[in-house]
């Protein structure tokens, strides 16, 4: 085979396209497997012995790679003799064996009969595994259906305790092997996502649990065939490895340009592989639980327009497909629950949901932030999104990255997945940021200019402009995000490769903050977390304790140089919403997602009316309140339905109402629905924090508290300020994607802020036990 030839500029062409390169590839594989079984059958019909039928009473059968007609140039020939108790099957088996061993073929043989064979198929996994898919060359059909049947049907029959060996022996060897997308010389068959995940996958579907693998995942396979193919051809060996000096050969082979474009195929394919082994496991893994009494499948509301059946993420029947924040929505559902998307959920997604338009609708950006804050378990989701070409149509310059593979040891992942990974472990670091979905969002997008020429930090900085204003940031903060990813290597890089020491170091970095004016200490504290969402997603030998202690020290100074800044001032009110202060007594205004209360000042009163509204199913995303120095206190909700319908405003008005008078027992009402909501456990999510923040207000002590956000979350904070005999101020509550952002402005019962470190630290206690 041609593999190439030189061009004018000293430059490699494929001699062929990549589709007649591998037609030729498939063509010989198909024409080997045809020679081989004229010779085989050939050599089992040169019967010796006079009077007797050529080969009566034994068949010759083809398994492995063989029987499926894959037999790459340096595969082994596995063949099983089987015969009826047969005088002299021994001469018979040497007259094939010998022959091949003369060739130079390695060959895994054996002799049995159907008994045999079908009892070392009921303990050797390898051999049933074979037998499953074995292929007659020659010799007696019926033999052949016999022992086909057999194995079959004791491998459907015993599949619980099979597949649940199969299943451990895949671990085991992903452990080994890892994972085939992502690694710089991967053995194309054994790793995850490789030639031997779709053998099993077939097997899987042969004891009738799951499917049999679809097209995608066949093309798939084909596609690694043909490498492995190109590979053993280029190398004159049997190796399955791809090690980095045969990658350009084996792509000039292939008809691809380089060996970036090899690897970029090969990780798409086991990635195909990979995602739809996920889905068959989880079958598997439920027909292999105990048998229990059928029941019907229940259906648990998680979210807006998406419920869990079965252990998975499905939509609601009431489901609006015109939502363009829907497939996000669903996607964050099932990230905070740690559950997988059903298939059909995700194809009828791809289909017919409508897609966000730039600039995307808050609760499409909400969405996403609240995906990217799952922490670890967006990761199978994304994939999931990813896999039905959904990413790219929601941020198309996601395609320049994907399955893009970075060619140097520190790196573990391709581009795209890196991104992911660098996001989720931001999730965790969210408690020690201001703006926790600027950093989810930053992370996903710190490394997207590597599918652009040029410095990828440069060029990125460009993109995630573009993507901060297609995702309908504000301004300032799309100037945030940009200042992130072009500088997201400005800690690392200086803190291990300069004097920090050198004043000269820190005015590095406070240049480099400055250009976002007035917010310099959030850009700093923000490029410190991603500094290590960044590190550890890139691999151990990229991250330690020693460069985390560098970029500390150095951000600890950067932030003293920076200091001086005037705090915050406390949270205030429009006009419209003070102006109902007016009102004679309390006054209630429902107006969509938007509720307004005025009502005499009195402790609790923030936290009861967050009771009214969780026991309404309402999700507070943000809440405003102002005592104004005056005796009227005014609190504006932003709220939203946790799924479902919003409730009915003169029903929500009228417990409002009835919590004012105190006539309603909110606590009593709260603790019956949480004891009837069946729960399950969600995704580990960071533990909460609470901080009271010095010197941000003269008149009161700041309370700040970060948590995941989850209902009546505002409710359990402002009742345990309540039980240290605090009242509320002021408050700016703020929910960013899945993380509660809460600022309490708090004083004693004398309206005077807190000093004593004892009850301070009495406060910040009772808050964590109320959110445990």
């Amino acid at each position: 085979m041609v593999l190439a030839h030189g061009t004018a500029g000293g430059e490699t062409r494929p001699a062929r396209t990549a589709p007649e390169a591998r037609a030729a590839l498939a063509a010989a594989r198909a024409a080997r497997a045809a020679e081989l079984d004229r010779w085989l059958a050939g050599l089992l019909a040169a019967e010796r012995v006079p009077g007797r039928e050529a080969s009566g009473g034994v068949a010759l059968l083809a398994v492995g790679s063989h029987a499926r007609r894959e037999l790459t140039p340096g595969g082994d020939l596995d063949l099983v003799l089987v015969h009826r108790d047969r005088d002299g099957v021994a001469e018979v088996a040497d007259r094939v064996w010998y022959p091949v061993w003369d060739s130079g073929l390695r060959l895994d043989h054996s002799v049995r009969t159907v008994q045999e064979a079908r009892d070392v198929a009921r303990t050797d996994m390898k051999a049933a595994l074979g037998l499953l898919s074995a292929r007659r060359i020659a010799g007696e059909q019926t033999l052949v259906d016999e022992l086909r049947a057999a194995v079959l049907a004791d491998w459907r029959a015993d599949a619980r305790r099979r597949l649940g060996e199969l299943a451990a022996m895949c671990r085991e060897r992903w452990e080994t092997q890892g994972e085939l997308a992502f690694l710089l010389e991967p053995d194309l068959k054994e790793a995850h996502g490789g030639l031997r995940d779709v053998h099993v996958m077939q097997a899987v579907a042969a004891s009738w649990v799951a499917s049999a693998p679809d097209a995608r995942v066949r093309a798939a396979h084909d596609l690694l065939l043909d490498i492995r193919h190109a590979l053993h051809e280029s190398t004159g060996r049997s190796a399955d490895r791809l090690v980095l000096q045969e990658q350009q050969a084996v792509a000039q082979a292939l008809g691809l340009l380089d060996a970036d474009a090899l690897m970029r195929s090969i990780a798409e394919s086991a990635r195909t592989v990979t995602h739809a082994g996920d889905h068959l496991w989880r079958r598997v893994e439920r027909f292999c639980r105990p048998r229990r009494a059928a029941r019907p499948a229940e259906r648990r509301p998680v979210g807006d327009g998406v419920v869990e059946q079965d252990g998975e993420v499905v939509l609601a029947r009431n489901a609006d497909l015109k939502d363009p924040a829907l497939i996000l929505r669903v996607a964050a559902a099932a990230a905070q629950e740690g559950l997988p998307l059903a298939p059909a959920t995700v194809d009828r997604l791809a289909e017919h949901a409508a897609l966000p338009r730039a600039p995307w609708p808050a609760t499409a950006r909400d969405a996403l932030v609240s995906l990217l804050g799952a922490g670890p378990a967006a990761i199978g989701v994304w994939e999931t999104l990813d896999q039905a070409g959904l990413i790219v149509r929601l941020l198309p310059d996601w395609e320049r990255v994907r399955n893009r593979p970075q060619r140097n040891p520190f790196h573990r992942y391709t581009v795209d997945r890196h991104l992911v990974e660098a996001a989720a472990g931001a999730a965790a670091l969210t408690r020690e940021v201001a703006r926790p979905d600027l950093l989810l969002v930053g992370a996903l997008l710190h490394d997207i200019g590597k599918g652009y020429p040029g410095d990828h930090s440069v060029g990125g900085a460009v993109v995630a402009r573009d993507l901060g204003a297609r995702l309908g940031f504000a301004q300032a903060d799309v100037q945030v995000l940009e200042t992130m990813v072009r500088h997201h290597l400005l800690l690392p890089e200086t803190a291990t490769r300069r004097d920090i020491d050198d004043p000269v170091t820190v005015s590095t970095v406070t240049a480099a903050v400055a250009a976002v004016p007035g917010r310099e200490r959030e850009v700093l504290e923000l490029l410190a977390a991603l500094a290590v969402a960044d590190g550890q997603a890139t691999g151990p030998s990229a991250w330690g304790a020693w460069k985390a202690r560098q970029i500390t020290e150095l951000t600890r100074r950067a932030a003293a140089a920076l200091a001086g800044g005037t705090p915050p001032p406390p949270p205030s009110l429009g006009p419209e919403h003070l102006a109902l202060a007016r009102h004679d007594g309390a006054a209630v205004r429902v107006a969509g997602s938007r509720i307004t209360i005025a009502a005499p000042d009195r402790p609790g009163l923030l936290w009861r009316a967050a009771g009214v509204l969780a026991l309404h199913r309402l999700a507070v995303k943000t809440a405003r309140t102002v005592a104004n120095g005056t005796p009227t206190a005014v609190l504006d909700f932003t709220a939203v339905p946790e799924y479902g319908s919003p409730p009915d405003p003169a029903a929500l008005e009228s417990d409002l109402r009835l919590m004012l008078a105190d006539r309603l027992d909110v606590a009593a009402r709260l603790d019956r629905r949480a004891r009837s909501v069946r729960v399950r456990p969600g995704t580990p999510v960071p533990p909460p924090r609470v901080t009271i923040v010095d010197d941000a207000s003269h008149t009161a002590t700041v309370v700040e508290v970060r948590a995941h956000d989850r209902p009546g979350l505002l409710w359990r904070v402002g009742q345990a300020l309540g039980e240290c005999g605090l009242q509320v101020r002021g408050a700016q509550v703020d929910t960013l994607g899945a993380e509660a952002v809460d600022v309490f402005y708090v004083v004693d019962a004398d309206g005077a802020p807190l000093t004593d470190g004892e009850v301070l630290n009495e406060v910040r206690r009772k808050v964590l036990a109320a959110l445990a």
